[in-house]
């Protein structure tokens, strides 16, 4: 027992005289005194950079405490959202690599084209650029505080990143496949590629832009919450939706599949020998035969 509450004020002690710590509380034990509690504030702002070096210094406590037997860990909102912020940046490629390469290949069986999938990719990618780029400029730049009632400017949330993919890059593929595959099923059918953009277009167009908007909306009116964590993730889908359906969705993607042609809707010979045909549209069924038109009998009177 001894043993363990001089360890548990030398490491106190330490923490005390650390430059960037401002408070120490008294230790808090349970019962058995197998478990201490050691509330430590900083001197500086959560979201602060020396806040942040001030975590490797704390954890430098853990050898020592080990020696004595005992466990450090460094726990708390600020700890989990400074460790989440350094683990993302070498997270992220693998997460967007995990989400976009396996839909690649879905999207590149279900059209037969490596164009369009490619297409599909590159406008996800840049919806989330916007949406990321938007939500630091208004939330970390301080841009439009007084509009959206945001008390102060600050770092974006860690985890943001990974929840806009997610939701974004689902409602993206939705609107994208709903859209595109009306031009696959007329270009199937015809052989027309200029007109294949248009039925798609004006077929689901009216469709792809209700739901975005209704996603908008939704998402929109979240940033009246008076959090300004909830304010940015409402900010960035409702924004990251917005340039999906009507930049990406019914602008550019029409705009680049209509300059593509009938090259949009092809594979490379080597890959079209590997790729699964799995007719989607029904295509390749055979067509029913034109009915024969009805035979008049004539009479023929005799006089």
């Amino acid at each position: 027992m001894a043993d363990r509450t001089s360890t548990v004020k030398s490491l106190s002690r330490s923490l005390a005289g650390d430059r960037g710590v401002a408070v120490v509380a008294p230790p808090v034990t349970n019962a058995y005194a197998t478990l201490a509690v050691v509330a430590v504030v900083p001197g500086t702002g959560p979201d602060a950079q020396a806040t942040t070096d001030l975590m490797p210094r704390l954890r430098a406590n853990a050898p020592t405490v080990g020696e004595e037997g005992g466990t450090l860990h460094i726990v708390g909102t600020t700890a989990a959202a400074i460790d989440v912020a350094g683990k993302l940046p070498a997270a992220l490629p693998l997460f967007v690599a995990i989400i976009v390469i396996p839909a690649l290949l879905l999207l590149t069986i279900a059209f037969r084209s490596l164009l369009v999938p490619v297409k599909a990719a590159l406008g996800f990618l840049l919806s989330v650029a916007a949406s990321l780029g938007a939500t630091v400029w208004v939330f970390q730049e301080g841009h439009l505080n007084g509009v959206l009632g945001i008390p102060s400017a600050g770092p974006v949330t860690g985890f943001l990143p990974v929840l806009l993919i997610g939701v974004l890059f689902g409602l993206a593929m939705d609107y994208g496949v709903f859209l595109v595959s009306r031009m696959r099923e007329h270009h199937e059918h015809t052989g027309d590629a200029a007109e294949a953009v248009t039925q798609g277009v004006s077929r689901s167009g009216r469709v792809v832009s209700a739901a975005a908007l209704v996603m908008v909306a939704v998402s929109g009116g979240f940033v009246f919450n008076h959090d300004p964590i909830i304010k940015s993730i409402g900010f960035a889908l409702a924004f990251g939706v917005l340039v999906d359906a009507f930049v990406v969705g019914m602008t550019l993607v029409p705009a680049v599949t209509a300059l593509l042609g009938g090259r949009a809707w092809g594979l490379p010979g080597w890959l079209d020998r590997v790729t699964p045909d799995v007719d989607i549209e029904g295509a390749k069924l055979p067509r029913p035969a034109p009915a024969e038109p009805e035979r008049k009998e004539h009479e023929v009177a005799a006089g």
